[in-house]
């Protein structure tokens, strides 16, 4: 069952013994985790609850705490952290656990013990034996990351309930600078919840003051800069990632993807592909596809292949040491500057 779900159904009914919570959207651990120690009345240091990062902690003494009994209390909570040995990681300095003793309680759980396992992966190694013994004692606990539409659908519902209102420039913008990702955006919100105060209106130029901008934002702009011919100021953008400590081999991989991304665009485009349906093939958020088909429709086809070429040669030279790295990449801005202005 997804999150939402669950939260409900921890909530209000009676719970399981054993649960699993898969999935890598920090926001929702968070969420879950918080349901069940509401559900339980019970806090970190309370004496019936413990945690455990199996990474570290055997699984023999996992299961001394889940088969003792709560103190004064109807039920003991135990969180159960990096169960590495439900996926295929092999982590190094791991303690080696006796799994069969595991799946005998898997059997046959203490009722008064409320066991959680804490999956942060995509996806468990099905071939296992205990991980098929899991999946028929426990309940799943849904927690990847959402789709697109549903964060955006999450995001519009929670501004609604703050009573904030965003401009749709504003949350356009705020949906492109935290990656359509739940966990981000959530924690950016909260920064705006406390600035907007009583004046719940939120603007385009709050949330640019307010929600940083990621390497490949900044590159992105970097990348706008140089197409449209303005050496100075991309020069001055590539000089500030520097002194930020970034790497030019990182920054031209990132304008490599990002010049990609405009040819792929401006190829769908001219077979007629709208924005929502360039945005599914290509996986890409449908914020950042509206500013690329912006920018390809000023290029022809050639143009971007050639800059996309260009690029691909520029990181083999950055690899073997050709030239000064810097040196290649000030070069590749000034010439395609000089490009885009005839």
């Amino acid at each position: 069952m997804n999150a939402q779900t669950a939260i409900q159904q921890i909530k209000q009914k009676p719970l399981k013994n054993i649960y699993f919570v898969l999935g890598t959207e920090m926001f929702l651990q968070e969420q879950v985790r918080e349901a069940f120690l509401a559900r339980l009345n019970i806090e970190e240091n309370d004496l019936n609850f413990s945690q455990f990062d199996l990474k570290e902690t055997p699984v023999s003494q996992l299961l001394l705490e889940v088969e003792s009994s709560p103190f004064f209390g109807d039920h003991r909570l135990v969180f159960a952290e990096n169960p590495f040995f439900l996926t295929t990681e092999k982590p190094k300095n791991a303690p080696e656990n006796d799994l069969e003793e595991l799946i005998k309680y898997l059997e046959n759980p203490l009722e008064t013990t409320i066991l959680v396992f804490w999956i942060n992966t995509e996806k468990m190694d099905e071939r296992k034996k205990v991980t098929k013994r899991l999946k028929k004692s426990a309940e799943l606990i849904d927690v990847q990351p959402m789709k697109e539409a549903d964060v955006r659908r999450y995001l519009q519902q929670t501004i609604t309930n703050d009573q904030l209102t965003f401009s749709r420039e504003a949350f356009d913008l705020f949906f492109f600078l935290t990656d359509a990702s739940l966990s981000k955006a959530m924690q950016e919100l909260t920064k705006i919840r406390l600035y907007a105060g009583e004046n719940r209106q939120i603007s385009k130029e709050i949330v640019q003051a307010l929600v940083p901008k990621s390497l490949e934002q900044n590159v992105f702009d970097l990348t706008a800069s140089v197409l449209e011919g303005r050496a100075q100021e991309a020069l001055r953008l590539y000089d500030d990632l520097l002194v930020q400590g970034e790497e030019t081999i990182k920054i031209n991989a990132i304008l490599m993807s990002q010049i990609r991304l405009l040819l792929q665009v401006r190829l769908l485009q001219n077979i007629g592909q709208q924005q929502g349906t360039i945005a599914e093939v290509l996986k890409v958020h449908s914020f950042r596809v509206k500013l690329a088909m912006q920018q390809a429709r000023k290029f022809e086809i050639k143009t971007l292949a050639q800059l996309y070429d260009e690029l691909i040669e520029n990181d083999f030279k950055i690899k073997t040491g050709q030239m000064d790295k810097e040196l290649i990449f000030q070069l590749f801005v000034l010439k395609t500057s000089q490009l885009i202005r005839k």
